[in-house]
């Protein structure tokens, strides 16, 4: 097999969470031009475009309609039989649905703390022992978790995001030590500043849109397409001696 053959996904499906629009169905149409068949787990069932790009690259595509913060463990394992019962089977897991929330941290709420914290990282575990049982017995399998720049550093006003992204670099390592020995790659992505709904009022402030475009080497704020190399690499057997790696794609921001 040639060295492009082993970036190559056919046959592989591919569960890609949070992907109706966004980092999540930029990966997921990568996932899907490489080779893949594309299952997307997203908390609105609209998902209409991803599909129509996921059947462009001429691959089969199905979604599941689930609320990562409302789900309940038992619930998890459900969504990774749905993808077997549909696609025939899971091989790759991006656990890329995320959200934010901002505040100080003296004026930090309980509610916001929790509802961060559930959904970056509690269902990423769950969501990963669920279809690492599918995994093992097989032998093979890639998990690719979405860290951040915040699993590096503190952030401002953001200590929830935070919390659970530095815990996502945490279980990333923690699983690969685990899983490796049984055929699993465990790695992570860490995107840059990426302009997404998420960073929408940094972009929108411009002394913050500023300092932070004046820290990036590159100049510029990522694009979701800016993502599409590493996951495909992560997803495929090119990265099968690749454990517990947490990749920046950041524009060289934690080179400054």
């Amino acid at each position: 097999m040639g060295i492009l053959d082993s970036f190559r996904l056919d046959g592989k499906v591919a569960l890609v969470t949070g992907a109706s629009r966004g980092l999540g169905q930029a990966m997921a149409v990568g996932l899907a031009q490489a080779g893949a068949n594309i299952a997307v787990l997203d908390r609105t069932p609209d998902c209409n475009e991803t599909c129509d790009l996921v059947k462009k690259a001429g691959r089969k595509f199905t979604t599941i309609s689930c609320d990562l913060y409302s789900t309940p463990v038992s619930g998890l394992s459900d969504v990774v039989n749905t993808v077997v019962k549909e696609l025939g089977s899971i091989d790759i897991l991006v656990n890329n649905a995320g959200i934010i929330k901002r505040a100080p941290a003296l004026e930090f709420s309980e509610d916001d703390w929790d509802a961060v914290l559930q959904i970056n990282l509690k269902a990423v575990f769950f969501l990963s022992q669920a279809a690492a049982r599918r995994m093992v017995p097989k032998g093979h399998g890639k998990i690719i978790n979405i860290a951040s720049m915040l699993s590096f550093q503190g952030g401002i006003l953001v200590p929830s995001y935070t919390a659970s992204k530095s815990g996502v670099m945490g279980i990333t390592r923690a699983l690969a030590n685990e899983w490796a020995s049984m055929g699993l790659n465990v790695n992570a992505i860490a995107p840059g500043y990426m302009s997404t709904d998420n960073t929408a009022a940094l972009r929108a402030d411009e002394t913050r849109n500023a300092s932070i475009l004046a820290r990036i080497p590159a100049g510029r704020w990522g694009e979701a397409s800016d993502l599409q190399g590493a996951v495909v690499f992560l997803a495929s057997a090119a990265s099968d001696y690749l454990n517990g790696a947490i990749i920046p794609v950041d524009g060289g921001w934690l080179a400054r």
